[in-house]
């Protein structure tokens, strides 16, 4: 019978589409890979790859028995935890988060380790797309990323709280509305290839308000800081723990009453069927107990 590292090798090249990419996660080298999966090939009988260039995706045969080798390896992990008492968490778990929301899982991870010692935790950053892509294959328990619009089979997302749209802009900037902010200035956008940015684009499709595209970044700190340069002005969701109206150098403006609505949802993604279940729900807590308390203070 196969051993669980060949199992583990296979679900890291399910994520990461190349044996190449998954032989660094796994701490292996190419060529040791592709013996472990040439023998679990073998093993069961049917080929579970389609070998494209340097991409390597699931064959049928691999899709189906995808979500049968996750649960066995998490069911592993279950027996490897020590014996936990009565409402003690105990055992390896890893969550992630989009970089805006790092605070708010950090400061969550810390009150479980207090709480639950006996807690392994490891904690990732990355963008939303990648999270959930993770979480879906077992890599990861659960990450804290921007809601999508399609939510993929097999996830659950729970909201959080939402961070609404706002016009950010230098202090220099003498516009009273949002709307007369981006008209006629350089318009630093988010990158639309994430979640974030294809919200702020159809945001802008709705409200119909032309913006004189100079820039595309994929970091919203960056874009704030230039906006504080007088590089031009942004569309962004108001971050839940920034204190952008209280810096002197930027002026921010909501998009009125009538657009209300707009605005990104944060919340956790996590499997349907999820055999830590009682762990991530303790997370999910703390995260929304932290994230009312930055909004109270």
């Amino acid at each position: 019978m196969s051993n669980l590292r060949n199992l583990r090798t296979f679900l890291a090249i399910a994520h990461h589409g190349s044996f190449s990419e998954a032989a660094e996660q796994v701490s292996l080298t190419q060529a040791a890979v592709s013996f472990q999966m040439r023998a679990l090939e073998q093993e069961l009988g049917r080929p579970l790859f389609e070998r494209s260039g340097r991409m390597s995706v699931l064959s049928p045969a691999g899709r189906e028995l995808l979500p049968e080798i996750q649960r066995l390896v998490e069911h592993y992990d279950r027996l490897r935890m020590r014996h936990a008492e009565p409402g003690e968490l105990a055992g390896s778990v890893a969550f992630g988060a989009i970089v805006s929301c790092m605070g708010i899982l950090s400061r969550a991870v810390s009150q479980l380790k207090r709480d639950h010692p006996a807690l392994d935790v490891r904690v990732f950053a990355g963008k939303a797309a990648e999270l959930s892509s993770r979480v879906l294959s077992g890599e990861l328990d659960a990450a804290i990323v921007v809601e999508s619009a399609r939510p993929a089979k097999g996830l659950r997302f729970t909201a959080m709280y939402q961070e609404p749209l706002v016009a950010v802009a230098p202090a220099s900037c003498a516009a009273r509305s949002a709307r007369e902010a981006l008209s006629g200035r350089a318009f630093l956008r988010f990158d639309r290839s994430e979640r974030t940015g294809r919200l702020i684009d159809q945001a802008l499709r709705r409200l119909k308000w032309p913006v004189e595209e100079f820039l595309e970044l994929n970091s919203i700190e960056t874009l704030v800081e230039l906006v504080r340069q007088e590089v031009g002005v942004t569309l962004l969701p108001r971050l839940h723990h920034a204190s952008w109206e209280n810096d002197s150098e930027l002026s921010v403006l909501p998009l009125g009453h009538e657009h209300v609505n707009m605005a990104r949802v944060i919340g956790m993604v996590e499997r349907t069927e999820n055999s830590r279940r009682d762990i991530t729900e303790t997370l999910y807590a703390s995260c929304a107990r932290h994230s009312r308390q930055r909004t109270a203070a």
